[in-house]
Order: C-alpha cells, then structure tokens, then sequence
C-alpha cells in the first residue's frame, strides 16, 4: 500500500491501446497480435494493482515516461522511462526481457535495477500475469522520446555490479504458490499483498543491507511498520493500537476503496496508492486483500496498554487552554476540524483519538503531515473537500511538537511526546527544495 510517494494519473494511461515501434532487425516484441490485444485490458488492471504509474509518471510528466526523482540511502536515483519508445523505452524488450526486469531486477542490457524497484515482491508475479503486463506496455501504452536521467549517487556507490551479490543474498526467486490449509480468498489476498500490490515494501523494516526484513508472513517483521523518505508506513499486522487489530473487514475494505474510514484518513504516500491503485480494484481482490491482512498475527507497537476512548483529561486541558501550550495550539488550529472530542468527523476529517498513527511509536509521519499536509484524495474523480493544510509556514518547531505531544497523550492514546528538535530535523529535509 506504498509510497511510499507519489501523487500522479494512472488512469490516463489505459485509455487507447497504441502499437509501439520494434527497432530495426530487432525480435518484433512491439507487434501486436489478437491474443496479445485481448491481455491489455488484464494487463492495464494488473498495472494499477501494482501502482506502476506512482513511481513511473513524473509530476506533469507523461504516462510511464519516468524522471520522477527517489531517495534513497546512497544518493537520489530517477525512474526510468517503460514506455514502449525503440530508443528510451523498453520498446526492444522481449517477453523475457520485460520479465527478467519485473522479476529479478536485470534490465535488457544486463545492468542490475537499484532495489527501489519492488523486484524482490514482483519475483512472485505469476506468468499468466507478466504476460499480461508485457502486452498492456507494449500495446497499451503511448510511446514516449524521453532519454533516462542519470542517477545523483557519486562513485563509488553509483557501480551496479555490486547489486549481483545483493540479489544472491536477498532475492527468492519464484511465483507465488498457495499454502495448503488456506482457502482460495486468503491465498489471492497473500498473492497480491506480496506481490504487485508489494505492501512490504514501505511497511516491512529494512535491514542493513537495505533488503525487506521478511518477504511475507512467515517472518516476524512483514508489515510491522517502517520509516521510508521521512513518513512511518502503518503497522498492518494485528497490533491492537497502531496495527489493525481494532479495524473489522469492512473497515479495512472501506479503507482501501477510498482512502479514510471511522479510524483514519490516507496521507503521504498511501494517497497516491489510493488514488491510483486500490480504488481501482475489484471487490473481489479489494476483499481478498482485506482477508489476508486480517489473519496476521499482532506484531510491534508501543508496548502501551490496549486503547481504550477516555475524553475527560484532555476535555479540562481544552477548557483551560491557557496552561497548556499543545493545548493551545490546538484550540487554534486543529479543534475545528478534529474536534474537542478528538473524533473528528469520520471520514471526511480523520479522528486523532486511537488513530493508529497517533498511537505508533515513530512520530515522523505526524510530523511530516502537519507541516507539509498532504495532496488530495480523488476518488470517482472526485477530490476530498477537507485535505490535510501544511503548517510549516505558520507554526514554528516548538509549537508544532507541543500540539503534537498534546495529541498523543490526549484521549488516552499514551504515545510519547514529540521534541522539538524532531520537527526541525524534518523540517529541513522535508523541505529542501521546495
């Protein structure tokens, strides 16, 4: 449900199928043929389901034509162009090129792709399905000139054979196979969350070698929750107070259909993968998915006691807000929206009491949303009426960690204070360059 970051139109690029040009004297991977044109609808929805177009489409860049710029921990990279271009594309790339691409990271030419691109979760995309992708890039999608940016990171860092031993050590090559005992809905939900949705790749820690610390749920970490490029992706294992546990199927399903429930709203990252993604999705797989999620076992948290609503402390606080600098922060700029309750008004303006983001351990998502907001939520075409504003012009680093400390001891949600010194660090890589 990733991110991690993104904010683009994926619907613009499954309106017409197009044919895209094979170079000279090439393999004719761009001819199309009947049964190839009757996978580009399959493969236009598979492309959605893995949220090819929030990593591959640049802010007012054109459909798949790449240049959007990603952090990582050596150094900025920038997407590259899947068009179907001959020139700067993957126009020349054969079935087995585009699906040693998607599956173990190796481009036609033999360069290893930086791990940023979710191969070690696409490693479990099925054939049937690789071959439906390769037909909608190939035909589904407008051809565009646009050569690939070189990366920022320096040498020696910048080398890509080093990546080889990466994946000897990291990668598990292989589709998706059922696990006996489960039933067809959980097995789908475990295919796609692992998979094309690649969930684990904001929500699971990394280790040191920057890999997923677990590739599903047979390892403790999957889905507990990560920091990534300055936000805290959910825990979305069981955990009662920042994971799922108090969420029931249909507040997940409604979740990933338009982005807020009676629980929480979608911010950073995750508003683009509604946008783009999971509203798009049947209810079919949207419920799968939700089955899956559902039956992990709670991991992480704060190591606080099981959430339970309690308005009264924070209530006097409001009443007296005049000895409580959060306190007073809040009366100014937060309580219309969110209440004096704390419950907001779900879900068009998210609760803040027992909000499992409120509740995580890792503050910097709260942070990084009271200072910059967060884009608009568009569901059916429709843009949320009440997106979160950005306050970093209006309140300084003090008084954003006051308001924010106010709010995870509020309600009963016990979450430790947030310092100044937090807000600030975030500040200044939040903002560079804006």
């Amino acid at each position: 449900m990733k991110n991690m970051l993104k904010g683009l139109g994926a619907a613009l690029c499954v309106a017409l199928p197009l044919l895209a040009q094979a170079p000279a004297g090439a393999a004719t991977p761009a001819v199309a043929g009947a049964a190839d044109q009757a996978l580009v609808p399959r493969g236009a929805y598979l492309a959605q389901l893995g949220d090819c177009a929030a990593c591959h489409t640049a802010p007012k860049g054109k459909p798949f034509a790449g240049g959007l710029p990603m952090n990582t921990p050596m150094g900025r990279i920038y997407v590259t162009n899947i068009t179907p271009d001959a020139q700067t594309g993957i126009g020349g790339y054969t079935e087995a090129d585009f699906a040693r691409a998607l599956r173990e990271g190796v481009a036609k030419d033999g360069h290893n792709l930086y791990p940023a691109m979710p191969y070690p979760s696409y490693a479990k995309v099925n054939d049937d399905d690789v071959k439906a992708l390769y037909a909608f890039f190939m035909h589904g999608v407008a051809p565009v000139q646009q050569a690939n940016r070189e990366s920022d990171i320096k040498w020696p860092l910048n080398m890509r054979w080093p990546l080889m031993f990466w994946n000897m050590a990291f990668l598990q090559k292989g589709a998706y196979r059922d696990k006996p005992g489960k039933d067809v809905a959980w097995n789908r939900g475990a295919y796609l969350v692992q998979g094309l949705g690649h969930c684990g790749s904001c929500h699971t820690p990394r280790g040191v070698g920057f890999q997923e610390s677990a590739l599903d749920e047979s390892g403790s970490a999957f889905l507990s929750g990560a920091l990534l490029d300055g936000w805290f992706a959910s825990n979305l294992t069981g955990e009662h107070n920042s994971g799922l546990g108090r969420w029931s199927d249909e507040d997940l399903r409604t979740f990933l259909k338009t982005g807020a429930n009676r629980h929480a709203s979608a911010f950073g990252a995750m508003t683009s993968v509604i946008n783009n993604s999971t509203q798009a999705l049947s209810d079919q797989d949207i419920a799968a998915m939700s089955a899956y999620l559902k039956s992990l076992p709670p991991v992480g948290g704060n190591g606080a006691a099981a959430y339970t609503y309690d308005p009264q402390a924070t209530k006097v606080s409001l009443d007296r807000p005049a000895n409580d600098a959060g306190a007073r922060v809040y009366t100014a700029f937060c309580m219309h929206c969110h209440g004096v309750d704390g419950r907001g008004f779900a879900p068009m303006l998210a609760p803040l009491a027992g909000n499992p983001n409120v509740l995580a351990k890792d503050a910097s998502s709260l942070i990084n949303v009271t200072l910059n907001g967060t884009g608009d939520l568009v569901i059916n075409g429709v843009p949320s009426p009440f997106p979160m504003p950005g306050f970093a012009a209006v309140l300084d680093d003090k008084q954003i960690a006051d308001v924010l400390s106010f709010v995870r001891a509020g309600w009963n949600n016990g979450a430790p204070a947030v310092g100044a010194a937090e807000v600030a660090k975030l500040r200044q890589s939040t903002q560079a360059g804006r």
